[in-house]
């Protein structure tokens, strides 16, 4: 008799583990400067070329293939915060490096005049983005700083507790280590600060961000028919609200670029689904927010081509590449830059230069804009101590990743105030390793002299209205 035996497989459930073992490496060091920046935007392209100008061996990590920022990658195309209302008269109050910036475009024909925006009460200024894109590389290369494109930061590597020895890049030809004895954190969200171990704050200590847009630019325009178009939509907007059609946000922003047949646009708000900001630090809401971002170009650019004069054979010629990231980390430094400093015109000892933005809060479904009052010099100066981290020596922290409190970064996270800084980063580096002391060591005043020697405008002096004029005398 045959007994037939019942084979019992028992299925084990495995449970993923929550993370990998990756092998350790060694990893090549690229090569060794004095300086390296973090980040192309406004500010690491100051602190760049202002630490090239003085000779120091400098280099400047990007992760994009072109610099810029906010300002080429998220399709901002114009500069706010290089004027102020200084009581009641329009002047452009951001200059040295700055300057060599508009001079630039101004030669290549990618500059549009400045024109009055944010409730007509204070200027901003409109560029060609690859005209931007190209004067960046050329300052750069003149300055004989070294730039890596498609280089994503990724980690520090610390000497000491309380010191940096190089950042780590991912890059096509694989992961590299670069070396430095000063390091500029312009990376927009402090990567490098918090890689080290900087205390940071993120939004307004409710969890609240700034929230984001996507830019887009609109071509095909017929000028002619549109006009003032600018001051149309929003008023069609409000309309077209009140019968019951969904917006992202009030107060648009659709202006002309310098060719009046192309437009840019900035009427977006991207949040998740459960209403927050989307987070520029969190790559799941990155990609949500990219997707619905888009989502909201298209949707908005059909209305304004229904119903606005002279767009009616317009088309979308570009989505920006990226999110326009508003607020991520913000370090703390020696002092913090608050509202009641900019609303009050404060102004500071250490002074590195001057930011006349008015607040301006993206909260949900709108923008908030609080000015200084009217009757004011209409601008602030800006400390050098919120460049200067807490807990590590070798490190400066210039944009909108600074030190600054939740309102105060609402204002000096535009692209005049992160020249100021970004410049004053780049003149402290050399001072600092001229001394050889750190950062928070530096001798402010002779930090002072430098910077007014370069063409800055501290705000200690009556402004000049010719120094404008003087672009392109420091392009060295």
């Amino acid at each position: 008799m045959r007994v037939r035996l019942r084979t019992v497989t028992a299925i084990v459930s495995v449970v993923p583990s929550p993370d990998i073992s990756e092998p350790s490496r060694r990893t090549r060091v690229l090569g060794e400067y004095e300086v390296v920046v973090l980040g192309g935007g406004p500010a690491g392209i100051a602190a760049a070329i202002a630490a090239g100008r003085t000779g120091r061996a400098t280099i400047l990590i990007e992760r994009y293939g072109f610099m810029g920022g906010a300002g080429t990658a998220a399709g901002l195309s114009t500069f706010c915060g290089l004027h102020a209302a200084v009581y009641g008269t329009h002047e452009q109050v951001i200059h040295g490096i700055a300057d060599d910036i508009l001079a630039r475009l101004e030669a290549m024909g990618g500059l549009n005049p400045p024109h009055l925006s944010v409730q007509n009460r204070i200027m901003a200024q409109a560029y060609d983005i690859s005209a931007y894109k190209i004067a960046a590389d050329e300052l750069t290369a003149a300055a004989n700083v070294r730039v890596l494109y498609h280089a994503f930061g990724v980690g520090a590597v610390m000497s000491a507790p309380d010191r940096i020895d190089a950042v780590l890049v991912e890059t096509k030809s694989g992961r590299f280590a670069i070396r430095g004895k000063i390091f500029i954190d312009a990376s927009g969200d402090g990567d490098l600060a918090a890689w080290a171990g900087v205390p940071y704050e993120v939004g307004d200590g409710a969890g609240n961000m700034l929230y984001p847009s996507t830019m887009f630019r609109i071509n095909g325009v017929d000028p002619a028919k549109a006009g003032r178009a600018w001051e149309l939509i929003p008023k069609l907007m409000d309309e077209a609200e009140k019968k019951g059609r969904k917006f992202p946000r009030k107060k648009p922003i659709v202006r002309p670029q310098r060719n009046p047949i192309e437009w840019r646009a900035n009427l977006t708000q991207i949040k998740n689904p459960d209403g927050t900001a989307v987070s520029g630090i969190d790559a799941d809401q990155l990609s949500y927010g990219e997707i619905e971002g888009r989502r909201q170009c298209w949707d908005v650019f059909q209305f304004i081509k229904e119903v606005t004069p002279g767009f009616e054979k317009a088309y979308i010629v570009e989505i920006a590449p990226q999110l326009g990231i508003r607020e991520t980390r913000r370090i703390e430094g020696e002092h913090v830059l608050t509202e009641h400093d900019i609303l009050g015109c404060v102004d500071f000892d250490d002074t590195i230069g001057v930011n006349g933005w008015p607040v301006e809060a993206h909260v949900e479904g709108d923008v908030k804009f609080v000015f200084a009052p009217a009757e004011s010099r209409g601008f602030n100066q800006i400390p050098y101590r919120i460049i200067v981290p807490k807990r590590i020596e070798n490190l400066f922290v210039a944009g909108r990743c600074a030190s600054m409190s939740h309102e105060g970064q609402s204002s000096a996270r535009v692209s005049g105030p992160c020249f100021v800084m970004g410049q004053a980063a780049g003149a402290a580096a050399d001072l600092a390793l001229a001394a050889g002391v750190t950062p928070r060591n530096v001798d402010v005043r002779a930090l002072q002299q430098r910077l007014e020697a370069d063409g800055a405008f501290l705000g200690n002096a009556q402004i000049s209205r010719a120094q404008p004029e003087k672009r392109g005398a420091r392009e060295r």
